[in-house]
């Protein structure tokens, strides 16, 4: 979350949140409160969902949340 970027949207005045280098993590709320905690839990989901269907999760500073098999 520490990575997230934040814009309010001009064209209908909501805050719009994505975290870069996470396709596909984002969201858009009425307020930034809303925005972050809806950011949040798609940032929750999306994890629960890759690393059910094996889906490699890319690093963030020292966090790597693959299991690698022992060689």
């Amino acid at each position: 979350m520490a990575r997230a970027h934040y814009e309010l949207l001009p064209e209908d005045t909501t805050f719009y949140g994505e975290i870069p280098g996470l396709q596909g993590v984002w969201a858009n709320a009425a307020t930034l409160e809303a925005c972050r905690q809806e950011l949040q839990e798609v940032l929750e989901d999306w994890l629960l969902v890759g690393l059910c269907l094996g889906h490699l999760i890319p690093a963030l500073d020292s966090f790597d949340l693959n299991v690698r098999a022992p060689a």
